[in-house]
């Protein structure tokens, strides 16, 4: 298979907007950019297409997909039951990063859903992904374009790395705005709860609609082999580059002293080690004893503390491009604290298979 790609801003709308149609009519996968991550879409009605996305990404056939929307009407037929706490959520969220787990309707297959009677429906803000869901006239099932277990997509050439000659089209509009996928919160119950962090967090979902919980296995690792995941993310690993992955986290002092121990330790035994700094913090790692070995360590800022929205942002391409210096392992100092600290340690506690230092 030939993968085309399209830059957005470079041909006419009606091309890219009538052959990506044609194509997810016929059953055909389309990366299309989102304002999380890029996703990697097909008809969400169609089972033999959702089978292709699963094929394509090499995804776990239980790992369900989320159902995209360009308007409210179009969520009615995939739902056996709409919850007030869903009408309240979408009428101030949507369109936007909020995912929601609704009961299904016998229209939303289990090729889907992963075999569950529950669906994942979110409407996506960015102006590709909605003018092309209602010029194809169908849902879109839109998971992340990367192949399973890697670093979700924030550029279009993460795709196609991943997935070139997998795929029939990637719809290139650069890079994404937030960088991590969308909060997914269960409203199918009686209570609401939160299965993923994301952007939109649990104070901004209490603010609407009361109480919330959130899974205890956000932050943990769940190791039952028997678990059937209601969202994806929740089960497999996720987001892993291809060195190993360590998180550091303590006092910043600290951190910045035991990331500089345990480099020198690798480099020492022949290994090429990444460092993800921050902008506050990259300069400390310029000490006498690993500027001796510079070659075999690469340092990345991945955004500044001040501002959350930067380290989302970077996160997945930090990775990616730690992968294209060929590092072997890659220490990380953690993030914890801010609004959106729990959906940041979330993908990089996943990353790292959940390998967290304390000092």
């Amino acid at each position: 298979m030939k993968t085309i790609v399209y830059k957005v801003n470079e041909i006419p709308e009606d091309k890219w907007l009538t052959e990506a149609g044609e194509i997810l009519e016929a059953g055909g996968l389309v990366a299309i950019p989102t304002e999380t991550v890029y996703g990697l879409a097909a008809n969400a009605l169609d089972e033999k297409a959702a089978a292709k996305i699963y094929a394509a990404k090499g995804r776990p056939s239980d790992n369900p997909l989320i159902v995209h929307i360009a308007d409210m009407k179009e969520l009615e037929p995939l739902v056996s039951r709409l919850p007030e706490a869903a009408v309240k959520l979408a009428e101030q969220f949507w369109p936007g990063p909020l995912t929601m787990i609704l009961p299904k309707s016998p229209k939303v297959p289990y090729g889907t859903t992963g075999g569950l009677e529950t669906v994942a429906i979110r409407m996506p803000s960015h102006p590709v992904a909605r003018k092309l869901i209602r010029t194809s006239g169908i849902p879109l099932a839109a998971p992340s374009a990367n192949t399973s277990g890697r670093p979700s997509p924030t550029r279009a050439s993460h795709v196609y790395d991943d997935l070139d000659g997998k795929i029939d089209m990637i719809l290139d509009d650069g890079p994404v705005g937030i960088g991590i996928e969308s909060t997914i919160v269960d409203v199918s119950g009686d209570t609401p709860m939160i299965l993923r962090p994301g952007y939109i967090t649990e104070a901004m979902l209490a603010e609407v609609v009361g109480k919330v919980t959130v899974d205890p296995a956000i932050l943990s690792e769940n190791k039952d082999k028997n678990f059937h995941p209601k969202a994806p993310g929740m089960k497999y690993k996720h987001y892993a580059p291809k060195g190993e992955l360590f998180l550091v986290s303590g006092e910043n002092s600290k951190v910045v002293e035991k990331i500089t121990e345990l480099t020198l330790e690798k480099v020492m035994a022949g290994q090429k080690v990444g460092i993800v700094a921050t902008d506050e913090t990259k300069d400390f790692y310029q000490s006498r004893e690993l500027m001796k070995n510079k070659d075999n360590i690469v340092i990345m800022s991945i955004g500044t503390r001040k501002d959350e929205g930067t380290i989302s942002h970077n996160l997945y391409d930090i990775l990616r491009r730690m992968d294209g210096e060929g590092v072997d392992y890659i220490y990380s100092e953690s993030f914890a604290e801010g609004e959106r600290g729990q959906a940041i340690m979330n993908r990089l506690l996943k990353a790292a298979a959940h390998r967290q230092i304390y000092v």
